[in-house]
């Protein structure tokens, strides 16, 4: 109990860590500030006139406390809307608001900011070669969020924010059912683990030859900035028709930075529970579109808090837990027995 208590305060709790960080970057005299400011050496100043040393640190003044744009804050303020209703709609289990959740990431996220968290971000992580603040706080929010957010619940960037994700599984719910082909569960069981070695990959290929740009031809995320050579959109045309057939081919099969989550995975807080009748009953399993229920246990890895199993065990008509638990109440045993 409490745990759950601790679980549900955490969503909140989130959102309001977000909005923090986003007002003190923003705010004049803020982080932002802080990191760009440059002020002259002691040495230097020493050499120059009262009338240049003004004019110097009016320069400097503007830069520090340069302010922001109607586009920065409307960025920012767009970022933070869309993490919000996200949250929202995973406190709340609600499907209906889960799908809008996938619509407002595919159009804003995707279409029209093309803001996603991509090998990219790892490569640049991994040398330490950070943006300058001041310009790019949608990403650090966009960093932050997904960090944090796995480590308390999982990939739920995966199933929430990532515009391609979120495309996949609106094409998942859109497409006629008797078009899907599952993966028997001895290929299943293995083929999840590629997009480890495609990660594995792409960093030792990045390390060897410093070319970040062989992200276009792992990841399908530049679609949604039109800008691709033939053979891009010729590999692009080919996954989008397989998934078809295969749901959430590439996020479960092949996508880099759902390994990279999948391993923070590991770390995750906030697990989603399970009942003893869990052990025998698949229900859940079956309905798993990420095949990341396994008999009685949870790939933490694999799951991407799509809300589908946890809405079930709270149904008090369709889980055994509580199926169990209600035939249990209307015929008590008798004393002694």
């Amino acid at each position: 109990m409490i745990r759950a208590r601790l679980a549900s305060a955490a969503v909140p709790a989130l959102i309001l860590l977000t909005a923090v960080m986003a007002l003190t970057a923003l705010a004049p005299g803020g982080v932002a500030s802080a990191l760009t400011q440059q002020p002259e050496p002691a040495e230097a100043s020493d050499a120059l006139s009262l009338d240049d040393l003004d004019a110097l640190l009016d320069e400097d003044g503007e830069d520090a406390v340069a302010p922001w744009t109607r586009t920065e804050i409307a960025d920012v303020v767009g970022l933070l809307a869309v993490f919000g209703l996200a949250m929202v709609s995973f406190a709340k289990k609600s499907k209906r608001l889960k799908y809008v959740s996938l619509v407002v990431a595919v159009l804003y996220l995707g279409f029209y900011k093309a803001n996603l968290v991509s090998i990219v971000n790892v490569f640049s992580l991994s040398q330490g070669n950070l943006p300058d603040v001041r310009i790019s706080v949608p990403w650090y929010l966009m960093i932050a969020f997904t960090v944090v957010s796995t480590v308390l619940w999982g990939r739920l960037y995966c199933g929430r924010i990532c515009a391609f994700g979120a495309l996949t599984q609106l094409l998942d719910a859109t497409l006629p059912r008797r078009l899907r082909v599952e993966l028997p569960p001895s290929v299943d069981r293995y083929a999840i683990y590629a997009k480890y070695l495609m990660l594995a990959a792409a960093f030792l290929y990045f390390l060897a030859s410093g070319d970040f740009m062989i992200y276009r031809y792992i990841e399908p995320f530049w679609m949604f900035t039109l800008n691709g050579n033939v053979v891009m959109w010729t590999m692009l045309t080919v996954l989008l028709v397989a998934t078809v057939f295969i749901r959430n081919l590439y996020c479960r099969y092949l996508c880099s930075v759902g390994a990279v989550l999948g391993l923070i995975s590991n770390l995750t807080v906030f697990r989603i529970t399970r009942w003893s009748e869990c052990k025998s009953c698949t229900i859940c399993e079956r309905a798993c579109e990420w095949g990341a229920i396994d008999g009685p246990r949870i790939l933490a890895s694999e799951c991407v808090r799509c809300d589908d199993c946890e809405r079930i065990y709270h149904d008090q008509q369709k889980c055994v837990h509580w199926i169990v638990l209600t035939r249990r109440s209307a015929y008590p045993k008798p004393a002694g027995a």
